[in-house]
């Protein structure tokens, strides 16, 4: 009995979801539904080019909760522990959710976090400073292409 009143309260390790799966962080259920590399954002003269890659990584947040909340700014970690932050600037990406991002009780919110780092497998790291929480999502390297569809020779 007197070990347990002298006890450190420790906050468990973040728990590792794959994307698509619900990421509970405080009063928030955070979703990674799709990513995407890019080697610039918009057109000349206006063109945006990254140091590294633009990385887009379309998340959703259900905030349930009994009142407004602030979403953390995320980073992501590669395989050697190398971290990345977030975008913090408009670089024109579609449906960026910018960098303070509030959400009602009962509300969601859907769009993209842009960060500029090398392509390679990465984790993204979710962060509640309030509670303490946090959470991790495994984020494979892929590479979506955007094929047009070339029609069929015709039949002999």
């Amino acid at each position: 009995m007197l070990l347990s009143g002298c006890s450190e309260k420790t906050t468990p390790p973040p728990r590792v979801y794959a994307m698509g799966d619900k990421a509970a962080v405080g009063p928030v259920l955070y979703t990674v539904f799709e990513t995407q590399w890019l080697t610039h954002l918009g057109v000349p003269p206006d063109e945006k080019v990254p140091q590294n890659r633009f990385f887009l990584v379309r998340i959703g947040a259900v905030n349930g909760g009994g009142s407004d909340t602030m979403l953390p700014s995320m980073t992501l970690e590669d395989d050697k522990g190398q971290s990345y932050s977030e975008v913090t600037t408009d670089v024109g990406a579609p449906q960026w959710l910018g960098v303070l991002r509030s959400v009602h009780p009962a509300d969601s919110t859907t769009g993209n976090i842009v960060f500029d780092c090398p392509p390679a497998h990465y984790t993204l790291h979710i962060n509640d400073d309030l509670t303490g929480r946090s959470a991790i999502v495994d984020i494979p390297l892929t590479f979506n292409s955007e094929s047009s569809e070339l029609p069929l020779p015709p039949k002999k």
